[in-house]
């Protein structure tokens, strides 16, 4: 079998980022002077990196961040009042293996990510119920390893919303991470569910095992957009 066929029996593998790998060693003369095990190793190197580009690419493309960001460019030098030592225990991401509530990160160390601020989830579990797909919304929150709930606390939640949130913070409670980002302090957070015995459970759910990070000083977004 020739160079050429092989590299066309890879591509209908799937197997793309070797065949390219394999052609570009038979035009380095260099790497004939490596064992057979040493030159399949790069090959299967370039297979195994491209392969973990694409999911994370699909991890981010699923987790629908709303604004890019990496732990590489956190700032510790503003005064905000983040502790860098605890900041870079989460960025280590032993919370989620461990299923303690707190993006970018989680999706780069090969967890899978939702991002949905807390109104349009509400909106959007209202309108499954009325066609059926409520179930499955559900069951897709769940599974997610890091639920990111933004804007906690924008606007009450009333009647079916709070018990329809109960359901996604149990369905996770011990099994799966949530991070919540509000300006609302934690003290406040049980007048945003009127029924007092959901609250309770919420709040039980989400506080038990949470790290909290309270910034001060003004916001960042509003600081990279002068510069």
């Amino acid at each position: 079998m020739t160079s050429e066929q092989t590299i066309e029996k890879l591509y209908d593998l799937k197997l793309g980022a070797m065949a390219e790998a394999f052609r570009e060693t038979l035009s380095r003369s260099a790497e004939t002077q490596l064992s057979f095990a040493e030159r399949f190793g790069l090959l299967v190197d370039r297979e195994w990196a491209r392969r973990e580009e694409n999911r994370l690419t699909r991890r981010l493309k699923t987790a629908r961040l709303r604004v890019p960001g990496s732990v590489e460019e956190v700032d510790f030098t503003t005064p905000r009042g983040l502790d860098r030592d605890v900041f870079l225990d989460l960025a280590g991401g032993g919370y989620l293996r461990a299923h303690h509530n707190v993006a970018d990160k989680a999706c780069r160390d090969g967890f899978s990510s939702l991002y949905y601020r807390l109104p349009r989830l509400g909106f959007e579990l209202a309108l499954s119920r009325a066609d059926g797909s409520y179930l499955k919304i559900l069951a897709n929150l769940a599974k997610a390893d890091l639920l990111i709930l933004d804007d906690w606390g924008l606007a009450p939640l009333e009647g079916q919303a709070q018990h329809d949130l109960l359901e996604v913070i149990d369905d996770r409670t011990g099994r799966r991470s949530t991070l919540i980002a509000t300006q609302i302090p934690v003290a406040e957070w049980h007048h945003l569910l009127p029924d007092p015995t959901v609250a309770d459970a919420v709040l039980d759910r989400l506080v038990h095992n949470a790290v909290r990070l309270e910034l001060k000083g003004g916001s960042m977004r509003k600081r990279r957009a002068t510069n």
